[in-house]
């Protein structure tokens, strides 16, 4: 009798733990699988209005501000990208709340939050606000590839395979990139052009949150109580 009490007394927190956690995976996921629509479709409608725009040849950043000291401002292009990325920037960083609350992982959220912040600088400063905006954004890169490869702490197989590979490959272009340049020496990938290279740095980063959202927002077993 002492043992079904005991057993039916439990029972209430477990459930609990339990809704806990799936609320806060949930709500982690949907909001970096929101963040990675609204950034992608932000993007696209902001070159869609900018009179000209090269994706090989011009960075994505500038849809917002091209760099000084002759910076080129078109609107609504401009309006578009820096409201899409303080969105997006916010976006993540509540995800970053709920993936805390879920996993207690302070090495992805750390890095979540990195990211976070960066894109959130993207658009607040743009382009023409040197050397705000550069450092957001190489901040940006770097948070989201190691995201990709701290997150394996938090997957399951076989995805968390694919997001090491993801993140690795992010950042071992990112460093490539640094490193090549501080050099003077050209990049291998520069025949895409300045802003092909950096959306191959920029989008495997905004399909992994979409990935990685849609992971967090399935159903999973029950975590034991805490």
């Amino acid at each position: 009798m002492e043992s079904t009490t005991q057993t039916q007394t439990r029972r209430p927190t477990e459930t609990a733990v339990a809704y806990g956690y799936h609320r806060d995976r949930f709500l982690a996921g949907a909001l970096l699988f929101v963040f990675g629509l609204v950034a992608l479709m932000g993007i696209i409608t902001a070159e869609a209005f900018y009179p000209g725009y090269n994706a090989g040849v011009q960075e994505i950043s500038d849809l917002g501000a091209t760099r000084p000291p002759d910076s080129i401002i078109l609107q609504p292009s401009a309006t578009i990208f820096n409201t899409t990325m303080t969105l997006s920037g916010l976006l993540v960083l509540g995800a970053t709340y709920f993936v805390r609350r879920a996993f207690r992982d302070r090495a992805v959220t750390v890095a979540l939050g990195a990211l976070g912040i960066g894109i959130l600088g993207v658009g607040i400063f743009d382009g023409s606000e040197a050397p705000m905006h550069g450092i957001a954004a190489l901040l940006t890169f770097f948070a989201g590839g190691v995201s990709a490869v701290v997150a394996y702490r938090v997957i399951e197989t076989p995805f968390k395979y694919l997001s090491v590979a993801i993140g690795g490959f992010v950042l071992l272009l990112l460093g490539s990139l640094i490193a090549l340049g501080l050099l003077g020496v050209t990049h291998p990938l520069m025949f895409l052009g300045a802003g092909g290279v950096e959306r191959y740095v920029a989008y495997p980063v905004l399909l992994w949150t979409l990935g990685f959202g849609g992971y967090l927002m399935a159903p999973v077993a029950e975590p034991d109580a805490v």
